[in-house]
Order: structure tokens, then sequence, then C-alpha cells
């Protein structure tokens, strides 16, 4: 592998831990083509949380048990938009430089 880089994945693995691929940087393989896929996936789910958050805290109506469900989905939107502008940080950043820090989650 002539421009190997170390991939931060969009996905854990069955035992809940950070999934990690190692990749051409120059040549991404099925994994990252797929890997790609579910990152634009996830922030495409996000805008359309953030439109219907809107939404719903304009509403009066909207009760406080709709508020903790929302605020749950916007936190796991916003966990997974964290992980993927660390990968593609990572990503861009120069074999000399730090990486970013991983999410717990």
């Amino acid at each position: 592998m002539p421009n190997p880089t170390t991939r931060l994945l969009p996905w854990k693995g069955a035992d809940g831990r950070t999934c990690l691929l190692i990749t051409d940087r120059d040549a991404p393989g099925h994994v990252s083509r797929v890997a790609d896929q579910i990152e634009a996936v996830q922030l495409g789910m996000g805008v359309e949380l953030i439109g219907h958050a809107e939404e719903l805290l304009a509403d009066p109506k909207t009760g406080a048990a709709q508020v903790r469900y929302l605020a749950a989905r916007l936190t796991e939107a916003l966990k997974d938009a964290v992980r993927v502008a660390v990968s593609r940080g990572d990503r861009l950043r120069g074999p000399a430089e730090p990486p970013l820090p991983t999410p717990r989650t």
C-alpha cells in the first residue's frame, strides 16, 4: 500500500468498540466507499432532524416527553456528525500532525 492511512469508520463493531480501517489514501477501496455513503446518509438524517426540531420547538403544544425524545435523537445525530468530522479531519491532516480525538461513542 503506497500511501496508507487509518480511517475512523461511521459504525461500531459488534462489541460497541470503534472501527478503524487501514486504507490507501490515494485509492480508497470498497469499504471506504461504503463508509462515505453511510456518512452521507447520517449527515442527511441530521439535516432532516434539525428541520423537525425547529417545527417541534416552535409549537407551544409540544410536551416535555417530546422534547426529551427530540433531545435524544439530536444527541445521536450530533455524535454521528462529530464522528464524520473527526474521520474527515484526520484524512485531511498531514502524517506529521497529531490525530483529532476519537469520539467516545
